[in-house]
């Protein structure tokens, strides 16, 4: 069954640095569980078909200019309608005139009305961007996501396998560290995943044999990241003589999280081998057959080779 998820309206509030024009309760206590919102003025002018409650009420220029031409009383009855249902939010966006019956219906029905500055499609597009990844589908995987080269690599692996001793060695080699340990995966779109690292663990990395470090105060602001969008999938795994590891590159593997298809590779470990450096090779080269180009292709056929690339698709739950 999947699991819904709610953000505090309080948290767009401070987001959208909105103006509260009159707030019920606590803003921490409301609660907003759909990522759709609704421009109300078919609403505002008595058409309720299809009316979904649950979403956010904007109303910009062209509402206000219609509620401008009817009467007071008019006015009152279509606010009174519409704030009845129980609606989370309602906003006016650019700065407009809040009319008296707005705020005599905002506080008979006890909802939350709120102003922006913002014109009402920037708001909108904001705001439809903002819930779609609070509200995203989401798991918690044991890991560590880093940015290396502008690619989001999500590292997983056993316990002491070497994922946050790479990431502190790729940290000090300039690039950027998003999550260790636990790193929350979000479906921001049927084709992005965006990874962060829980607030509370947020920065720090543990080291075994020295502890936990705190990779934003050793290395800097510009080492850390706050989220960051997964573009591969990288398994280390302690290196088994007897299994054979991929030599070519010819075939595509993928991973899928959350319906979503990542690129992934596995990397075995041993001494000796600087998996840095590798991991660097492997964002750039993800990098490159993103853009079209594949390495291993073009030297099978300069041997005068044909050989068809295959994907491999793993479904990760």
């Amino acid at each position: 069954m999947a699991q819904n998820f709610e953000v505090a309206l309080s948290k767009i509030i401070d987001n959208f640095e909105l103006e509260i024009i009159f707030q019920p309760n606590d803003k921490n206590e409301v609660m907003i569980s759909n990522n759709d919102i609704n421009r109300c003025g078919l609403q505002l002018s008595g058409f309720y078909e299809y009316f979904d409650p649950n979403r956010i009420q904007i109303a910009g220029k062209m509402e206000h200019a219609y509620l401008e031409t009817i009467s007071a009383q008019q006015r009152q009855e279509n606010f009174d309608k519409l704030f009845s249902k129980g609606i989370p939010a309602f906003v006016v966006t650019r700065n407009l005139e809040i009319f008296p019956e707005m705020l005599e219906a905002a506080k008979n029905y006890e909802i939350p009305l709120l102003r922006s500055a913002e014109s009402t499609s920037t708001f909108m597009s904001k705001l439809i961007n903002f819930l779609s990844l609070e509200l995203a589908p989401r798991i918690t995987r044991h890991g560590v996501l880093i940015e290396v080269y502008g690619e989001g690599m999500l590292i997983l692996g056993e316990s002491g396998v070497g994922k946050s001793e790479t990431a502190i060695e790729l940290v000090k080699r300039g690039h950027r560290l998003v999550a260790d340990d636990a790193v929350e995966i979000r479906k921001a779109s049927n084709i992005t995943l965006v990874g962060s690292s829980p607030d509370n663990i947020r920065h720090f990395l543990e080291l075994r044999g020295i502890g936990i470090v705190n990779a934003r105060h050793l290395f800097g602001i510009g080492s850390v990241k706050i989220s960051e969008k997964i573009d591969i999938v990288v398994e280390l795994e302690a290196w088994n003589p007897e299994k054979v590891y991929d030599r070519m590159g010819m075939d595509n593997h993928y991973v899928t999280i959350l319906g979503v298809k990542v690129p992934s590779l596995t990397i075995p470990v041993k001494p000796g081998r600087n998996l840095a450096v590798i991991l660097e090779v492997a964002a750039m080269n993800n990098r490159q057959k993103k853009m079209g180009y594949n390495a291993a292709s073009e030297l099978m056929q300069k041997l005068g080779l044909n050989m068809e690339a295959n994907d491999i698709v793993t479904e990760w739950e």
